[in-house]
């Protein structure tokens, strides 16, 4: 959102010739103690004498309908009778004319002309419009650079929004080098002006330290001043610093306030932010109802994030009634975006055949894509697939590797899969300590299947010495997670133990459940 505060000389013009000189010091006085209708009569006298200042304010008056009708046309023919000869703010508001489409066809290339006449006499403001108009290449070629240089020209003089326009040339590195320092320096100039646009950009640099030191207070700072103007964007930003407690105390309630702000606004960031906080019930009462409400309009902007909590809310029937065929269009929606979390749910619902029918093909392709983003969840299936030869070629090799990626970032079933090719030397040589090491990692995340298996370890000797002991407190701890199977080797290890081995067994598993895993062994 570029917010553009155009000053159009609301002052009428003050010069003069000596001819006409009385009527139109007249026109001035009258409008100046609020009498438009004597003003514009007293114009009318000195435009028709062929006064250029007179003509121009005389237009205004028909422009704004000040002691008239408001009369576009009749604005534009004395503006151009006027900019014709010479008068540079009649020409930048002739221009604006055709810009805006006010009275007139809208026309960039008419208003291009008009615009550079005032420009090469130093009206600011048509120097800042001409930077417009080659950033954006309406009614001439593009040209990032050029329009950097009228940007300066008009920034030099104070143009707020054009130093805001030459801080983001030198943040982005179009039509120049990239300078961070320097688009801060161009930010600040604007934002003491007031420009909220450079309030905010310059809370942005603030944050990221990028072109001065990182400080998140001053950031705060500035987001306030131009949420406070009522940009959206700040609004966010100044949301997000009292949702995550940045440099000002975590204050849900508060945050909630600014994103709603930002949000009534159609900031689809905000709209996704405020329906996590109905979801969570965080700085208000919870009401996923309500939450799904802001995630839909946020979504249809194209948020991705609120796609895939959509995807996710239809395909676990949350609030909505299950289903899978509108689950799959809001994946599909975020995951063409790069949504990692949603392409690998989208490869789930290909895996399982739900809302679009089974093909594993299909699953592998988007497991990929996530899992090349480091999704872990997506990395394991892509793991499975490879170890089972499902939409892929069989390669073990290829599962471990993925396995391997996912296990690292502490995925649980991962590890425990990556011990079971160590044990079975499926993928990698056969190493038995290596297989422990894993099973290890993901039996104290509470995974049942890897506490087996590091019972059957300590029973069997392998990648650690036998210990009896040990394997009845993984057994015991495995079944009480719900592993059928783990009771009965139990039962079997139990056979080979004193009543007092027995009974320390017990106390480890115990202790280990009262420790939440952490303190096992």
């Amino acid at each position: 959102m570029r917010q553009q505060l155009f000053c159009i000389f609301t002052t009428l013009l003050l010069s003069v010739g000596t001819t006409w000189a009385d009527p139109f010091k007249n026109g001035l006085a009258a409008h100046k103690h609020g009498n438009p209708i004597d003003a514009v009569n007293n114009y009318h006298i000195v435009v028709a004498r062929g006064n250029a200042t007179a003509q121009f304010n005389l237009g205004r008056m028909y422009d704004k309908g000040k002691g008239v009708s408001q009369n576009y046309a009749k604005a534009i023919r004395l503006y151009r009778l006027a900019a014709t000869q010479g008068l540079a703010n009649a020409q930048f508001n002739l221009g604006y004319m055709y810009d805006k489409r006010k009275g007139v066809p809208q026309d960039y290339a008419e208003a291009v002309k008009w615009y550079r006449l005032a420009a090469a006499q130093g009206n600011a403001n048509a120097q800042y419009e001409l930077g417009l108009k080659y950033a954006s290449g309406q009614g001439l070629t593009q040209d990032h650079a050029e329009a950097v240089k009228w940007y300066r020209l008009a920034a030099a003089q104070g143009n707020a929004n054009a130093q805001y326009e030459l801080g983001l040339k030198y943040a982005s590195g179009q039509g120049l080098t990239q300078d961070h320092a320097e688009a801060v320096k161009w930010y600040r100039l604007a934002a003491a002006q007031g420009n909220a646009n450079a309030q905010y950009e310059l809370g942005l640099k603030y944050a990221s330290g990028q072109g001065l030191t990182q400080d998140h207070a001053e950031a705060v700072k500035w987001y306030r001043l131009a949420a406070t103007q009522g940009n959206a964007n700040a609004q966010f930003s100044l949301g997000y610093m009292y949702d995550k407690g940045k440099s000002v105390p975590q204050d849900y309630a508060e945050a909630v306030k600014w994103y709603r702000l930002a949000a009534a606004q159609g900031n689809a960031n905000a709209q996704f932010n405020l329906g996590l906080k109905y979801a969570n019930g965080q700085g208000l009462t919870q009401d996923y109802t309500e939450g799904l409400k802001w995630w839909r309009l946020a979504a249809a902007e194209g948020q991705a994030e609120a796609q895939f909590n959509l995807g996710v809310s239809y395909m676990n029937g949350h609030s909505v009634p299950q289903d899978y065929t509108e689950a799959v269009k809001w994946y599909r929606l975020a995951a063409t975006q790069g949504n990692a979390h949603a392409q690998n749910n989208l490869g789930m619902t290909y895996y399982n055949g739900q809302g679009v029918p089974q093909d594993y093909l299909e699953a592998a392709k988007w497991y990929r894509l996530a899992a090349k983003q480091g999704d872990h969840l997506a990395q394991y299936n892509l793991g499975y697939m490879y170890n089972k030869g499902q939409g892929v070629a069989q390669n073990h090799t290829e599962a471990v590797k993925w396995w391997r990626l996912a296990a690292a970032q502490g995925q649980a079933e991962a590890q425990f899969n990556l011990g079971m090719s160590y044990k079975a030397g499926q993928g990698v040589p056969q190493d038995y300590a290596e297989a422990v090491r894993w099973y290890r990692l993901a039996a104290v995340q509470g995974n049942m299947n890897a506490q087996y298996s590091l019972g059957a370890m300590y029973e069997e000797g392998q990648g650690v010495a036998l210990d009896y002991i040990r394997a009845h407190m993984w057994f015991n701890l495995s079944a009480a997670s719900g592993y059928g199977d783990a009771i009965k080797e139990r039962d079997i290890v139990t056979k080979q133990m004193t009543s007092q081995q027995i009974t320390k067994a017990q106390a480890m598993a115990n202790n280990c459940q009262q420790q939440n895993l952490k303190i096992c062994d």
